[in-house]
């Protein structure tokens, strides 16, 4: 098989595994430019070869995320030569080539930020999707999806169509997320587009408002709060804030649309009131134990 038709044939089971149009343009991006740089056949390719490819991207100075991306790309359009088009090869791509990566700790806004932030936001159409972030937790691309027939005022909830991964999930309405909603909706345009976020002004108006819309949006608030925050840390701080409220992690994850709870952990890192509150309670259970003072437990 010549390699153009392996590619288009990868782009089609790629399609048939229902992965995001996203997805499938950075695989084939990434993989077009491995396909390129290459200089023996494909299938011929070894694992010198991948090692370097990488030191190639080092050079371009990739980050390391980025280069296990492309990494992951290419692992997975060999394992479809071998698996479903039967290539007799082995996969050059071996797990252990990906770059380690460094692990920083999600960033969340303190009580005196948030309220910093939101004194900046006058239009009841911001005020509505960042409330929308740090409430229920949305991603901004969550944010822009969102359709009129996914809010349910009646039950204060939220349906998330297709979220990352391609999962819906319900989240719920806080009380004044639910009144800053309930605002923006009676001040919306009529429209027969479906999207709840619309342009405001210029040649776009009454158009669906773009991620990168809303991130401009955050930008703007960022700088006038004099505050480095972005859109993703509104998520970040919903999450820690009900970790600090003792919710379990399990109802967080869900919430979140986390697939694996090892990712709702990272929260437990910097949720510093609930470590605090877990320790000097079972430490003056110990204490007592063994007849001591109890510790003066936090309130």
């Amino acid at each position: 098989m010549a390699i153009t038709d392996a590619i288009v044939q990868y782009r089609r089971f790629l399609k048939r595994r229902n992965c995001s149009i996203h997805t499938v343009k950075n695989y084939m991006h990434t993989l077009r430019q491995f396909v390129l740089w290459v200089n023996v056949p494909i299938e011929q390719v070894i694992g010198k070869e991948i090692l370097r490819y990488i030191d190639h991207l080092r050079a371009r100075r990739l980050q390391p995320k980025t280069i296990n991306c492309h990494l992951d790309s290419i692992r997975g359009f060999y394992n479809y030569l071998i698996h479903e088009e039967g290539v007799k090869m082995q996969n050059p791509v071996k797990r252990n080539y990906n770059l380690r990566l460094a692990k920083p700790l999600p960033k969340y806004l303190r009580d005196e930020e948030i309220v910093q932030f939101f004194a900046q936001i006058k239009s009841s159409r911001d005020r509505a999707i960042f409330t929308l972030m740090l409430r229920c937790g949305l991603r901004v691309e969550e944010v822009a999806k969102l359709t009129l027939r996914g809010v349910d005022l009646p039950r204060a909830q939220l349906f998330i169509c297709e979220g990352k991964g391609n999962k819906d999930r319900i989240v719920y309405l806080s009380s004044d997320a639910l009144k800053v909603l309930s605002t923006y909706l009676e001040k919306r345009p009529s429209s027969r587009i479906q999207r709840v976020f619309l342009v405001e002004k210029g040649v776009y108006k009454d158009q669906p408002l773009s991620v990168r819309g809303i991130q401009k949006r955050m930008e703007y608030y960022a700088r006038k709060a004099g505050l480095n925050v972005s859109c993703h840390q509104l998520r970040h701080t919903m999450a820690t804030q009900l970790l600090n409220a003792d919710a379990d992690l399990v109802v967080i994850q869900d919430l979140l649309g986390h697939s694996q709870i090892r990712t709702t952990q990272r929260y437990c890192k910097v949720s510093n009131l609930k470590v605090q509150r877990d320790y000097y309670k079972a430490i003056d259970t110990v204490m007592q134990r063994h007849g001591l003072w109890p510790t003066k437990s936090l309130t």
